[in-house]
């Protein structure tokens, strides 16, 4: 099989199956939503997003129809408060933590009620900060994803110029090109990037660092530099047949369906989805709801091991897609193009011996992770890596060990929530300002629990501080600075 697209649905049937599977309240259902809210002094659900949105405040105000007033309570602690109100795991973050399971069994909607406000005032364009008074100082943003977003929209805030350098033709990053389009279309981050744009930074799209500008030029240009690269290609399986034709890496193949140029997208009648986390869902139910006759999801490990939240796990169980557990792939079959997968079972992830077995498919799309960008950043001077290539960083000013530049969001915890990496690029532009100015400013739900000090000094710690807690930078061998 070559890349084409095999579908038997017409263009209506998949618009049907695309469509959002949480849609927008409308007036009176938000109206009722947000009357639930008991509004905790000490709110759990704020303690539980990563940003720190004060959420019994943006709530009550939708309950006395103040929308604007509600949208920028949202905006103040999390510039792109309308991408993660779609696309955050709210059901393990703040919906996780309510408190108010009593009446209808079940947690407020704070995700859908975060929408409803944030769509307000970005259907009608209506901005809810400005720029500050320009303070003379640039500073450059390589990424323009949740991180680069967030940061940029804090630092004009406070008077910077901004540029933002994307080699993308739109802005947003995973979030305009690799979020699930039953979830969100790329319309929602392109607007969100719209309203970063409207505080005067300027974005130049289309531009790879490297290609287009050296870093050199970047550091000459601008007074601080912030990384927000992300990750980077699809890691490979390392076996045969992976470079045959209807192979293909989920991160492209969601990339595609983001078009809504349905036709073009390549799928096959039988697709094989390789891996078990929140990507490798996106993909088997958008290939299912494609219209692909047979889609089967393999992993290594127990159903138990899955990283895929259970949200994720049950909506691909409803879309009648297979799973093969304790499977690990061994060789991709074919001629020109797929045939078959040939597998072996295992236990605790290792292969057993004269277990092989083939698995008839057509298309093979690889979901097992991404790559670091250690290539780039190695050739950063002055910027040190952990051993699994992610970014060290001061955790409370996402200051590396290069004192003019500063990181966040993937390319320093591995891979997390787009939510995360709003709060490391607001981490972030606190840092640049009080590095370049001495001035400590705190933008809303800047503290977050995870990052703690240690005997009084905050430390250099590697990305892990983000699930584990924080190790003292001597431990590491590397020197604590402030």
């Amino acid at each position: 099989m070559s890349l084409i697209h095999e579908s038997p649905l017409n263009i209506e049937q998949i618009e049907r199956n695309f469509r959002e599977i949480a849609p927008a309240l409308n007036e009176a259902e938000a109206v009722l939503e947000s009357n639930r809210c008991v509004y905790c002094y000490d709110a759990p659900c704020v303690h539980a997003c990563p940003t720190h949105i004060d959420v019994p405040s943006f709530i009550k105000k939708i309950a006395s129809g103040n929308l604007l007033g509600s949208a920028r309570v949202i905006f103040d602690a999390n510039p792109i408060g309308g991408t993660c109100a779609r696309v955050c795991p709210v059901e393990v973050l703040c919906e996780g933590a309510c408190v108010e399971k009593t009446l209808m069994a079940k947690p407020i909607e704070i995700g859908r009620l975060q929408r409803y406000a944030t769509d307000f005032v970005m259907r009608s364009e209506r901005d809810v900060f400005s720029a500050g008074v320009p303070n003379g100082k640039s500073i450059g943003i390589i990424g323009s994803g949740p991180a680069g977003l967030s940061c940029a929209t804090y630092l004009a805030r406070l008077g910077y110029a901004v540029t933002i350098y994307e080699r993308k033709p739109l802005p947003g990053g995973l979030d305009t090109y690799a979020m699930a389009e039953y979830k969100m279309s790329q319309r929602v981050s392109v607007d969100e990037a719209k309203m970063v744009e409207r505080l005067g930074v300027q974005f130049k799209l289309n531009t790879e660092i490297g290609r287009d500008v050296s870093l050199e030029d970047l550091q000459t240009q601008h007074d601080a530099i912030f990384l927000a690269i992300g990750l980077g290609a699809t890691n490979r399986l390392n076996i045969e047949g992976e470079n045959l034709s209807g192979v293909m890496d989920a991160l492209d193949f969601i990339e595609r369906i983001k078009t809504r140029d349905w036709k073009t997208v390549p799928l096959g009648k039988t697709v094989a989805v390789i891996g078990a986390g929140n990507t490798a869902i996106d993909a088997v139910t958008q290939a299912k709801r494609l219209g692909a006759e047979r889609v089967m999801m393999i992993y290594r490990r127990t159903e138990r091991d899955i990283s895929a939240y259970q949200y994720e796990y049950d909506l691909a169980k409803k879309d009648a897609v297979e799973f093969y557990w304790n499977t690990a792939p061994v060789e991709i079959i074919g001629g020109e193009s797929v045939a078959a997968l040939r597998c072996v079972k295992t236990e605790n992830g290792q292969p057993i011996d004269g277990t092989a077995f083939e698995i008839p498919c057509d298309m093979v799309i690889k979901a097992i992770g991404q790559q670091k960008s250690v290539a780039f950043l190695s050739q950063i001077q002055g910027v040190e890596l952990d051993e699994k290539g992610r970014v060290l960083v001061n955790t409370e000013t996402m200051q590396t060990t290069n004192p003019r530049i500063f990181a966040g969001g993937d390319c320093v915890n591995g891979g997390r929530e787009a939510v995360d990496a709003a709060q490391t690029g607001k981490l972030a532009a606190q840092g640049i300002h009080f590095s370049l100015t001495g001035e400590k400013v705190e933008f809303a739900g800047a503290k977050i629990p995870f990052i703690e000090k240690i005997h009084g000094e905050m430390s250099l710690i590697t990305p892990a501080a983000y699930d584990e807690p924080a190790i003292p930078a001597e431990d590491l061998g590397v020197k604590s600075y402030s």
